[in-house]
């Protein structure tokens, strides 16, 4: 897109999944959770109130499609959405896979001990599991 800059700490702790209509799907690099992030691949957008609103309807539908997609490939207990940008101000949605006895479960996922990279193996596999899904 035109204008659209992937901020630098997004592209250091995810890795591009696929392109969707709106968005850059990406994988965190922390495997301790199936943990996705959707980026609106527009320039200079911090907030969801700032989109258009046809954008707007684009992300909530996209977030939808892979919070669902995440949720039958891991038959996760909760499936946790957010957009923070506390740190990270370029808007982006989080979409989590939590696991009652995960690395952190109740607590948050934030600030949370260290993150574990990914085998390359584990993470082909699952994001063939969730192309497939997206895709049907």
């Amino acid at each position: 897109m035109k204008g659209f800059t992937l901020d630098p700490r997004l592209g250091n702790d995810s890795t591009s999944v696929m392109v969707t209509g709106l968005c850059d799907l990406r994988l965190s690099r922390d495997a301790r959770w199936p943990w996705l992030i959707l980026v609106p691949r527009r320039a200079d957008i911090s907030e969801i109130f700032e989109l258009t609103p046809l954008d707007q309807v684009l992300l909530a539908f996209e977030t939808e499609l892979v919070a669902k997609a995440l949720k039958q490939i891991t038959g996760a207990t909760k499936i946790n959405v957010g957009a923070l940008g506390n740190i990270v101000r370029q808007l982006h949605v989080h979409v989590i896979a939590r696991f009652e006895g995960d690395a952190n479960w109740p607590g948050p996922v934030w600030g949370f001990g260290r993150a574990e990279p990914y085998e390359d193996a584990r993470r082909d596999e699952f994001t063939a599991k969730l192309r497939e899904a997206l895709s049907s």
